[in-house]
């Protein structure tokens, strides 16, 4: 073979390669998800009691919590530090990613008709100004309460009644 053919041949090879490694670079949405699902579940959709349900969640939401965690601004026990792994540009896929699965709530849950009728009115005063439509909406880009797993809840609000969240 001629020089000639082999450097343009060990050109192209090259241009390939790195091509493929360029388009690898930045993963799909739903393989970024895959690594969520250990402990939100799949597609977002939680399995344990202290780990929300992330699936319907407003993008804007997703991302301004991705960013507190990166930051340290949002307390977390291990968020913060898988927070830091992502670049901007993969929390906006996860975000959107997130957003457009539905939202399904924590199955086999026992409760209370009168404890759940006197968190309703707690609900009312406290919580619906961020938290619409009893806790539900995904517009207010504030994270859904109802639903979410009992533990889960009991864990968030006192961090937050703490000032720790």
């Amino acid at each position: 073979m001629k020089p000639r053919n082999v450097l343009s041949i060990s050109l192209m090879a090259g241009g390939l390669l790195l091509g493929g490694v360029a388009a690898a670079a930045t993963p799909s949405a739903s393989m970024l998800a895959n690594t969520c699902a250990g402990c939100h579940g799949t597609g977002g959709v939680s399995n344990g009691p202290a780990t929300p349900t992330i699936a319907g969640i407003s993008e804007e939401y997703f991302k301004e919590v991705m960013e507190a965690y990166k930051s340290g601004d949002r307390r977390s026990t291990i968020m913060g530090r898988i927070a830091k792994g992502y670049s901007e540009e993969e929390i906006k896929l996860l975000a959107s990613y997130f957003s457009k699965k539905k939202f399904v709530p924590a199955k086999g849950q026992k409760s209370d008709p009168k404890l759940a009728k006197k968190g309703a009115k707690l609900h009312d005063k406290y919580c619906e100004k961020c938290h619409g439509d009893g806790g539900t909406s995904t517009e207010d880009d504030a994270g859904i309460l109802a639903g979410q797993w009992k533990p889960y809840l009991q864990y968030t609000l006192s961090d937050f009644l703490s000032g720790k969240s």
